[in-house]
C-alpha cells in the first residue's frame, strides 16, 4: 500500500532569505522617498506649473500620484499575502502568476533599472557642470559612477548609511527653497498664483508625460525585499509612507513655484528653484544628491532582481549570477549590472540618443506596475482561500492602478508601449518553452479551473501544484437524507464561499426512489452560495462502493480533495479504517465528524485546533506535517462563523515552551490567520490539560494513520463538544 504523503516530513524548498537587518525606514521608506524626490522635482516642477497653472499643476501631480498610490496599495496587499522573497516585484509576480510571467516582466524591468543608472549619472554630471563648468564631462561621469559602484560593491549596508546625508542635503535644499518665499530673503512681493495655464509649450497630457517619470520610484524599496527584516510589514508601511510624504512635498513645491515666479519665468527657466531659493547653492547640492541617490538605489536594487531571477533559472548562466558572498552581496549580478551601466555611458558619450530611448525605459517600469495591479485584481476575482492578506483593499483600487498605468503608457508614447508589450510577450513565450519549476504554486491553476472545460488541458500542463488554488471540495457519502440534513450547516460553513460538495447518495437495492429526495439539496446549497452535485449509486456493500467512487473521482478534473465522514456510535472501526486507507491511497484528505448530541455546534464561535508537539525541530515550512488541512478548515470556519481560533499544543519539557510559542506565532503570521487567533503552549499531558482547555464549539484534532475510535470518543466526551479529526492529503498548504 502506498504511503500517504502527509506521513512524509516535508521540506521547505524555497531559498532561505538572506539574514539582514533593515527595517521599514532605512530599508523601504528612505530609498523609495529619495528616488521619487529626484531631478524632476528640482528641474521640472516649475515648468509643469508654468504651463498648466497652479490648479492644473496640482491636478497633474495628483493624477500621477493616484496611479502610484493605487499601485503602492496593491503592492502592500499582495506583500502581506505571501512570503516576499528576494527580487521584490519578481517574487510577488512569480508567486501569483508563475515564473514565466515574473521573468518576462522583470527581465526588461531589470535592464531598465541597469540602464537608468547611466541616465541618473548623466543628470548628476549636468548638475555638476552648472557649478564647475570647466570640468570634463567624461571625468565627472566616470568618477561619479566609480563612487556609486564602490558603495554598491562594498555592501548594501553602506548604501543605506549614505542615504542619511543625502536625505539631510535634500531636506535642507527644500527648506532653502521655501525660505525663498519669505520676506527676509525676498525683496519683491509674491506673485498671485495663475490658477489655470495656457499650455503654451505643451498640452495637458504632454506636461503629464514629462512629469510622470518623477513618481516612478515606488519599487525602489520593494526591490530590496531580500534585505529586509520583515518584508511583509516593512513594504506596506515604507512604500505608502514614502508616496504620501513625496506627494505632500510636490504639492507644496508646486504652490511655492506659483508664488515666487511668473508663468513665463517658470516655462523658460528650468533652474528657477536655484534662482528663487534662499540659498541657490543648496538647490544645486540637492540636485546632485538626488541624482546620485537615484543612481545608487538603482545600482543596489537591480542586481538583486537579477540574482532572484537567476536563482530560478530565468536567465542564462543562472548558477553564476545567483551566487552571493557570505554577507549576502550578489557580486556577480552587480558586475553585469555595472557593465551595462558603463556600456550605456559610453553609448551616450558617443552620440547615442539616450533621451530617445528614455520613454522605453519608463514603459518597462509602468508595465511592471500594471502587472502588479493585475495580480491583485486576479487574486481578488478568483476568491481563493489562499488569498487572505493582512492588508485588504477595495477592488476598485488595483483596477484604477491598472488602468492608470495603461493610460499613462499610451499618453507618454504609444509606439514604445507596443514595443515593450511585444518584448514581454516574446519573453513569456521563450520562458514557457523552458518549463521552469518553482518551489511555490501560483493562482494560474485556480484561474483556469474557473474557466470552461476547454481550459482543462492547459491547467493540467502547468508545472506548478494546486496549493495556491486550493479550496475545499468534499466527498460526502450519505446513506440517509436525515444524515445530510443534520450535517448541512457544518458542510456549508466549511465550503462557503468557493468550495464544492460531491454528495454520494448510497442506497440499497430497490431504495432509489427514497434517495432521490437528495437531489433538491443541489439547489438548496446553491441558494446558499455552495456549488454541490448529488450522485446516486446502489451500494450492496457500502465500503466497497465508496472505494470505487474514490478511485473514479481520483481521475476526474474537478475532483474532491477531502472525504467527509460522520462517525456514529455503531460505526465499526475496521470498516472506518478500510475507508480511510483507501482515501489516502487516492490522495484525499479526511474529516471524521463526531457530533455531540447535547451541544451540537454550540454558538458556532470558538474553534480549538490541537497541534502535536514539533520537538526537536520547530520549523514552519511551506508544508506542515498533517496540520495544513486543520488550519485551513479552522480559517474557513472562523471566517464564516465570524468566530475565533485557539491554537493549542502540549510539550513534554518546560524548556520547549519558548520554542513552541515562537512556532505558534509563526503559524499565525505566515498562515495569515485571523487577528483574533490566540495560542496556548503548556507542559504536561494532553489528558490532564483537556478539562482546563478553553471551552470551544468545535475541537479539531489530527487523525493518525491507525484509527482508534475509543480514544476519539473519549476526547469528545472530555472536551464536551463536537470534534473533527483531520488528515491531510499532502496537496494543501496553509503557508502559501
Amino acid at each position: 500500500m502506498a504511503v500517504p504523503r502527509f506521513l512524509h516530513r516535508t521540506k521547505n524548498t524555497q531559498p532561505r532569505p538572506v539574514k539582514a537587518g533593515f527595517n521599514t525606514f532605512d530599508g523601504v521608506f528612505l530609498p523609495t522617498l529619495l528616488t521619487i524626490l529626484g531631478a524632476v522635482m528640482y528641474l521640472r516642477t516649475g515648468w509643469v506649473v508654468g504651463n498648466a497653472g497652479l490648479l492644473g499643476g496640482l491636478l497633474i501631480i495628483t493624477f500621477a500620484n493616484v496611479i502610484t498610490f493605487c499601485t503602492g496599495l496593491s503592492i502592500s496587499s499582495i506583500a502581506t499575502n505571501i512570503r516576499v522573497g528576494a527580487g521584490g516585484s519578481f517574487s510577488i509576480i512569480s508567486q501569483s502568476l508563475g515564473l514565466e510571467v515574473g521573468g518576462s516582466v522583470n527581465l526588461p524591468f531589470y535592464l531598465a533599472q541597469a540602464i537608468s543608472v547611466a541616465f541618473y549619472i548623466f543628470a548628476f554630471a549636468e548638475g555638476w557642470q552648472t557649478i564647475f563648468p570647466t570640468h570634463p564631462i567624461i571625468l565627472i561621469l566616470l568618477g561619479a559612477y566609480a563612487v556609486c559602484f564602490f558603495i554598491a560593491f562594498a555592501s548594501v549596508g553602506l548604501a543605506a548609511k549614505i542615504r542619511y546625508p543625502i536625505l539631510l542635503i535634500v531636506s535642507f535644499s527644500l527648506i532653502a527653497a521655501f525660505l525663498g518665499a519669505t520676506g527676509y530673503f525676498r525683496s519683491e512681493p509674491l506673485n498671485t498664483p495663475h490658477l489655470w495655464g495656457d499650455f503654451g509649450t505643451a498640452t495637458f497630457w504632454q506636461v503629464f508625460a514629462v512629469f510622470f517619470p518623477a513618481v516612478t520610484g515606488v519599487l525602489a524599496g520593494v526591490n530590496l525585499s531580500g534585505t529586509l527584516k520583515s518584508p511583509r510589514r516593512s513594504i506596506p508601511k515604507g512604500t505608502i509612507g514614502a508616496i504620501v510624504v513625496s506627494y505632500v512635498i510636490y504639492m507644496i513645491l508646486a504652490y511655492w513655484t506659483s508664488l515666487v515666479a511668473t508663468p513665463q519665468e517658470l516655462v523658460s527657466n528650468f533652474t528657477i528653484m536655484v534662482d528663487k531659493a534662499a540659498y541657490g547653492w543648496a538647490i544645486q547640492a540637492g540636485i546632485l544628491a538626488a541624482t546620485f541617490s537615484a543612481a545608487l538605489n538603482s545600482l543596489v536594487g537591480a542586481p538583486r532582481i537579477l540574482q532572484a531571477m537567476a536563482a530560478h533559472d530565468v536567465v542564462p548562466q543562472g548558477a553564476l549570477f545567483a551566487r552571493e558572498t557570505k554577507g549576502g552581496e550578489p557580486r556577480n549580478a552587480l558586475y553585469l549590472t555595472g557593465a551595462i551601466g558603463i556600456a550605456t555611458i559610453v553609448f551616450g558619450l558617443s552620440g547615442g540618443g539616450l533621451n530617445s530611448i528614455a520613454p522605453l525605459m519608463t514603459m518597462f517600469f509602468l508595465i511592471t506596475y500594471a502587472v502588479l495591479n493585475a495580480v491583485v485584481v486576479l487574486e481578488q476575482s478568483l476568491k481563493l482561500t489562499s488569498f487572505r492578506p493582512h492588508f485588504r483593499i477595495h477592488r476598485i483600487i488595483p483596477i484604477i492602478g491598472l488602468l492608470g498605468s495603461i493610460v499613462a503608457m499610451l499618453l507618454i508614447n504609444p509606439i514604445f508601449f507596443m514595443v515593450a508589450l511585444v518584448v514581454i510577450v516574446a519573453l513569456y513565450e521563450f520562458l514557457s518553452l523552458r518549463h521552469l519549476t518553482a518551489p511555490w504554486s501560483d493562482v494560474r491553476s485556480g484561474m483556469f479551473i474557473t474557466m470552461a472545460e476547454w481550459a482543462a488541458r492547459r491547467v493540467l500542463s502547468l508545472p506548478s501544484g494546486q496549493d495556491r488554488a486550493w479550496k475545499p471540495a468534499l466527498l460526502v457519502p450519505v446513506q440517509s437524507i436525515t444524515a445530510l440534513r443534520y450535517s448541512y450547516r457544518f458542510l456549508e460553513a466549511i465550503t462557503i464561499p468557493n468550495g464544492t460538495l460531491h454528495i454520494l447518495g448510497c442506497y440499497e437495492e430497490g431504495q432509489r426512489a427514497q434517495m432521490e429526495a437528495l437531489l433538491p439539496f443541489q439547489q438548496a446549497f446553491a441558494s446558499d452560495g455552495v456549488f454541490a452535485r448529488v450522485a446516486l449509486v446502489e451500494a450492496r456493500r457500502f465500503r466497497y462502493t465508496l472505494q470505487t467512487a474514490m478511485e473514479v473521482f481520483a481521475s476526474a478534473f474537478f475532483r474532491p480533495n477531502i472525504l467527509f465522514f460522520p462517525v456514529q456510535s455503531d460505526t465499526p472501526q475496521e470498516k472506518l479504517q478500510f475507508i480511510l486507507d483507501h482515501a489516502a491511497e487516492n490522495e484525499m484528505g479526511a474529516i471524521l465528524y463526531f457530533d455531540n448530541p447535547d451541544t451540537a455546534l454550540g454558538r458556532e464561535q470558538v474553534i480549538n485546533v490541537w497541534i502535536r508537539e514539533q520537538s526537536p525541530q520547530w520549523e514552519v515550512g511551506l508544508r506542515l506535517s498533517n496540520l495544513d488541512l486543520a488550519l485551513l478548515l479552522a480559517y474557513q470556519l472562523a471566517r464564516n462563523w465570524h468566530g475565533e481560533i485557539n491554537l493549542l499544543t502540549i510539550v513534554k519539557r518546560e524548556e520547549d515552551i519558548a520554542a513552541g510559542e515562537e512556532f505558534m506565532r509563526q503559524l499565525i503570521d505566515f498562515g495569515r490567520m485571523p487577528r483574533t487567533t490566540t495560542y496556548i503552549v503548556k507542559c504536561g499531558k494532553l489528558q490532564e490539560f483537556l478539562p482546563d482547555a478553553p471551552q470551544a464549539d468545535l475541537n479539531i484534532f489530527g487523525l493518525l494513520a491507525d484509527v482508534n475510535l475509543p480514544t476519539m470518543s473519549q476526547l469528545c466526551e472530555t472536551t464536551d463538544s463536537s470534534c473533527i479529526f483531520v488528515r491531510d492529503s499532502g496537496y494543501e498548504s496553509a503557508m502559501v
